[in-house]
């Protein structure tokens, strides 16, 4: 691994009005020496992902962007692919997230999404995909309140201790919304790219009415539910659950109860505004699959009518005035009227509501909330020497997320403000060639996370996002 995150120093190759000689051309050249792992030793190889790249690079002007893209695209596979093949006659795909060796439903199916247009063209890729959704049925049979899963029953995980109803196969047990709402994306992005449903067995129809249940369940209308949540010896107070492990007391008005954040950092309150929106979305997802595939009629509309329920409630507790942008969205709320106003690096955030299909990118809410969050009012806003982005309270103050940068550029519809989240992600790799997690305002070279496969494949998405979209942005030199 550190062979392929060891530091080099990187410069501009725009040296006005000289000519460079041979030697140093060749200078140059190495730094932009492809840093993915010898082919032998990458986790999965395939041919379309490998045609892309060099198509890209061909493409894209600047050259250090067309090497960050050929390095972090296809980190994901490179890197994290610990488990491919047939498993109980069904093909299984265990994806660890990076430098934890665990895997969790929300990174797993986020570091395959951007692959997904290739699947038609690679079927050995095609296969890899599914097998992640094969994985994803199996944790949610085993756990649907975990987010986090090991291979099997061992090792046992360090979160083993947890007061929760820990099992040898769950890596961490935090009960967050997205999880299951990833897991339903990742099925309905792959059957409509490939039209493909084989996957959709008795196994997958339980699955995904365990979702349904849990998160019918945690709309907490008739009891506190289930999931309760504790730590000992918790060194980070984002690890903490209040109310004995069950959360801040909320008002009964249906929307879905999460324990802890995309970040995997406990809620304050417990009204998760983004992770509602994805669930929301996620149910018409469902809805769609099972209504086409499985022919079942029933669920499918309950599906709808949850969606619907779950809509006209946001409309009606998930906003209001702030600071005199208007009307905007919380990101998280508690039905008594108190509101926390912020966004979060992670996704789903509120700026990323657009992305996952949740809001229309004019919406008139979701501009004026993106114009609080992209501003100095917005608490975990911040500008420095090295870049400006917002970040969370699960990496430290001062330290922004690549993935946030990465969710302003996914979703904007201004080509300047996408070229200035480029030349935010181009300029703060501190030399290794990859994204990080986070890195400080003022000075990139301190980061977290040298091993983010995630953040690294997004990055790739969203340059064929804008390849697809605004070409001529990639024409440019950053």
């Amino acid at each position: 691994m550190s062979s392929r995150r060891e530091f080099l120093k990187t410069s501009s190759l725009a040296l006005s009005g000289l000519w460079l000689n041979a030697g140093e051309i060749n200078r140059h050249l190495s730094e932009y020496r492809s840093r993915r792992p010898a082919p032998a030793m990458r986790t999965f190889r395939s041919d379309a992902v490998d045609a892309t790249i060099e198509q890209m690079k061909k493409i894209i002007i600047d050259k250090e962007l067309a090497w960050l893209f050929e390095n972090c695209f296809p980190n994901t596979l490179d890197t994290t692919v610990t488990h491919h093949g047939v498993l109980n006659g069904k093909l299984d795909t265990f994806i660890i997230t990076g430098d934890i060796p665990a895997m969790w439903l929300r990174d797993s199916a986020a570091q395959v999404t951007p692959y997904l247009s290739l699947c038609k063209s690679d079927k050995k890729l095609a296969n890899l995909i599914k097998g992640v959704i094969n994985r994803h049925v199996k944790c949610i049979l085993i756990d649907p309140f975990a987010n986090a899963f090991n291979y099997d029953d061992k090792p046992i995980s360090r979160w083993h201790t947890d007061k929760t109803a820990m099992r040898n196969e769950l890596h961490e047990r935090k009960w967050e919304i997205d999880s299951l709402c990833y897991a339903i994306r990742l099925s309905h992005l792959y059957w409509k790219t490939t039209g493909d449903a084989s996957f959709m067995d008795n196994d997958w129809d339980a699955a995904m009415k365990r979702i349904y249940d849990v998160f019918r369940e945690q709309q907490r209308l008739t009891s506190d539910g289930s999931y309760r949540f504790k730590r000992e010896f918790a060194a980070w107070y984002g690890d903490c659950i209040a109310n004995d492990g069950l959360g801040l007391p909320t008002r009964k008005i249906g929307l879905i109860h999460s324990a802890f954040r995309p970040s995997d950092d406990a809620c304050l309150f417990s009204f998760l505004v983004p992770s509602n929106f994805f669930a929301a979305t996620s149910l018409r997802h469902l809805a769609e699959m099972v209504s086409t595939e499985r022919r079942d009629k029933a669920f499918a509309e309950s599906c709808v009518r949850f969606a619907d329920e779950i809509s006209e409630l946001l409309g009606r507790y998930a906003k209001r005035s702030h600071l005199g942008y208007g009307d905007c969205y919380a990101y998280e709320t508690d039905g008594f009227g108190n509101y926390y106003f912020m966004d979060d690096g992670n996704l789903p955030s509120l700026i990323s509501l657009p992305y996952f299909g949740c809001v229309k990118p004019d919406d008139e809410i979701y501009l004026n909330t993106r114009k609080f969050i992209l501003s100095d009012d917005h608490i975990y806003y911040f500008k420095g020497k090295a870049g400006e982005g917002y970040g969370g309270p699960h990496a430290g103050w001062e330290m922004i997320w690549h993935l946030g940068v990465i969710a302003v550029a996914l979703t904007s519809t201004s080509d300047d403000e996408i070229l200035k989240q480029l030349r935010i992600l181009k300029t703060t790799h501190a030399g290794t060639g990859f994204m990080h997690e986070a890195f400080h305002k003022d000075d990139a070279k301190r980061f977290t996370r040298s091993w983010f496969a995630w953040a690294n494949t997004l990055f790739g998405e969203l340059v064929l996002k804008i390849y697809a979209e605004r070409p001529h942005l990639l024409k440019k030199v950053i």
